[in-house]
């Protein structure tokens, strides 16, 4: 009896211990996270009609259009990054040659640069006075730029969401088990069958967790459609429109909620998907 009154004392101890510690990261969450979101959602409801924001955000071409355009861009990029990232992580996974230690180093040296600095460079090589610009008036005496439309900010979107990707790939790669390949190889697969069907399905829950954050980021990125900002059409870019220039905070708060769940759901899936595709092989 005394020991299973000290037994529950010492867990009650530890419980009020753990919640003590995490008391200041409830506090924190609380502060600058569940309520600016439940102040965001209480406005997004804002109007004459009960859900009327979230109506025209779905039904008015203007805001229908630029929920198209970003989730278009947004997968087009995370296909393009993962195809480009699959190819390289692979290579830089299974080969070792001299210089590449800086070759990995360049290859994410974008991580340094925030969205702003993305969309300079993506000027500087197809803006006006940029290097295609340039290649153009030499060739057939036009300018050739591609900067300040959805063409640009794919490119910068590409440019900054390769090494996160790249990252993971490569450590997932240096994982995975030659000897299922040499398996696969000895029973006649084909090279296409065991990249398909062995190289693939181990990188999966990889490729899955680092492409919804590749969407995410490009669903939510800003400072690269700012700075390139001319005829861009992407959903960051129209709540910060309706935001500032037209103060409709109702209709901002509107998009702002229906990014943030499309985002929340592609990640949320990602980590479902994953989880199933990893548990097998543990």
């Amino acid at each position: 009896m005394k020991y299973t009154l000290s037994g529950r004392w010492l867990r009650g101890e530890q419980s009020a211990r753990l919640l003590l510690l995490l008391l200041p990261v409830l506090i924190i969450s609380a502060a600058f996270f569940l309520l600016p979101l439940a102040r965001l959602l209480v406005i997004s409801f804002e109007g004459d009609q009960w859900g009327a924001n979230y109506w025209q955000a779905l039904t008015e071409a203007r805001y229908l259009s630029s929920l198209i355009d970003t989730l278009l861009l947004s997968v087009s990029v995370t296909l393009v990054t993962l195809a480009i990232s699959v190819v390289c992580g692979l290579f830089l996974a299974r080969n070792e040659f001299a210089g590449k230690s800086l070759l990995v180093s360049l290859l994410t040296f974008p991580l340094a640069f925030p969205g702003v600095v993305i969309g300079f460079l993506v000027i500087m090589l197809g803006g006006r006075q940029g290097l295609s610009a340039e290649l153009g008036l030499m060739l057939d005496g036009t300018r050739w730029t591609f900067a300040y439309s959805i063409a640009g900010l794919f490119v910068g979107y590409v440019y900054f969401s390769i090494p996160r990707v790249l990252l993971t790939v490569i450590a997932a790669a240096e994982k995975l088990d030659y000897q299922l390949e040499e398996a696969a190889r000895s029973f006649g697969a084909s090279r296409y069958r065991i990249f398909r069907d062995v190289i693939l399905t181990g990188l999966k829950p990889a490729l899955l967790a680092s492409g919804a954050i590749c969407f995410a980021t490009s669903m939510g990125a800003f400072g690269t459609a700012f700075a390139l900002a001319t005829d861009i059409n992407v959903l960051p870019m129209t709540i910060y429109t309706e935001f500032t220039l037209g103060a409709n905070i109702a209709m901002a708060a509107a998009l702002s909620i229906l990014l943030g769940l499309i985002t929340w759901l592609v990640l949320f899936l990602a980590r479902m998907l994953s989880g199933a595709d990893a548990s097998p092989a543990a």
